[in-house]
C-alpha cells in the first residue's frame, strides 16, 4: 500500500488530501484545508502553515506528496507570496524525506475528468465519483488536493519510469 498527499498550496487556503493505493484501488483517507491567519505578518503566516503540514505529516505518515504547479500572472505580488507558500509547500515533505512530484492544473484535470480545462464542479463531482467515501461538505480546495493526489496515483508508474530515465 502507499499513502499519498496531495496539496494545494495557497497562502490563504492550503488544500490537503490524501489516499491509500493498493494495486488499482484508491481509497479516500483524509483532507481538509489549512488556513492560515490573514491578519499576521507573512513570516508567521508561512510558519504557520509549515507547522499545520508537520502535524498532518507526523499524524498520517504518508509515503509521498504530490503538489499543484500554481501559475499567476494577474497581480505580481500575490504571485510572490503564492511562490512563497508553495515553497514552504514544496519543502515541508522534503524534510520527512519524502518525494515530492508536481503536476499542472491541466495535467490534473485532464488525468481526473477527460479535460484539461474542466471546472472545480467536474472535478469535485469526479473527485467524489472515484473515492465514493469522501464527506458531503468537504471544502474546494481539500477536493482540489484530493484531486492532486489522484492525479499522482494514476500518473505514479509514468512519473517512476521518467526519473528512472533522467
Amino acid at each position: 500500500m502507499l499513502r499519498i498527499l496531495g496539496l494545494d498550496p495557497g497562502l490563504r487556503h492550503t488544500g490537503w488530501g490524501i489516499v491509500d493505493k493498493e494495486g488499482p484501488k484508491i481509497r479516500f483517507v483524509a483532507a481538509g484545508v489549512i488556513n492560515p491567519d490573514d491578519t499576521k505578518p507573512l513570516a508567521d503566516r508561512l510558519a504557520e502553515l509549515h507547522e499545520s503540514l508537520k502535524k498532518i505529516i507526523t499524524d498520517f505518515s504518508p509515503d509521498e506528496a504530490a503538489v499543484e504547479e500554481t501559475f499567476v500572472n494577474k497581480n505580481p505580488n500575490s504571485t510572490l507570496k503564492l511562490g512563497q507558500a508553495r515553497g514552504v509547500v514544496l519543502l515541508t515533505p522534503a524534510l520527512f524525506h519524502l518525494s515530492v512530484a508536481e503536476y499542472t492544473p491541466n495535467q490534473i484535470k485532464k488525468m481526473i475528468v477527460g479535460a484539461g480545462h474542466a471546472d472545480k464542479k467536474q472535478v469535485d463531482m469526479m473527485v467524489r465519483t472515484l473515492l465514493k467515501t469522501v464527506p458531503e461538505h468537504i471544502p474546494p480546495d481539500a477536493a482540489d488536493a484530493l484531486a492532486i493526489a489522484l492525479c499522482h496515483g494514476f500518473m505514479r508508474p509514468a512519473t517512476l519510469m521518467h526519473r528512472n530515465a533522467s
